[in-house]
């Protein structure tokens, strides 16, 4: 699942909405992670237009699933979404991987 094939994706606007009103949310400096439990793996990343132009957003969510397949293996199983902040690209990779790591043990989600 490293580049996040269609069936691990989050594609319907019903997920996302249902996933956005649940009480597993960390914010961090540079994202925002919602959780809500589920037998399968799936995620989705947002970014927004105040990221910056296309380019600079499709960076940031490239970024963010490098990240996530860092974890993919140590990681609940259930959906997740990513809200990417624009500031995003202030941060080196080792500093995502930081708050990446620091918001999956404060939502408890490591195995």
């Amino acid at each position: 699942m490293s580049c996040l094939n269609k069936r691990h994706r989050l594609n319907s606007s019903k997920d996302f909405n249902k996933l956005y009103k649940s009480d597993k949310r960390w914010h961090t400096s540079s994202f925002i992670a919602f959780f809500g439990s589920n037998d399968t793996l799936k995620a989705g990343f947002v970014t927004s237009k105040k990221v910056g132009n296309a380019v600079l957003r499709n960076k940031a969510r490239r970024r963010m699933r490098a990240l996530f397949a860092t974890y993919e293996n140590q990681i609940k199983s259930g959906k997740y979404i990513f809200v990417v902040k624009n500031n995003i690209h202030e941060k080196s990779f080792l500093q995502l991987k930081k708050d990446f790591d620091f918001a999956l043990k404060r939502l408890e989600l490591l195995r």
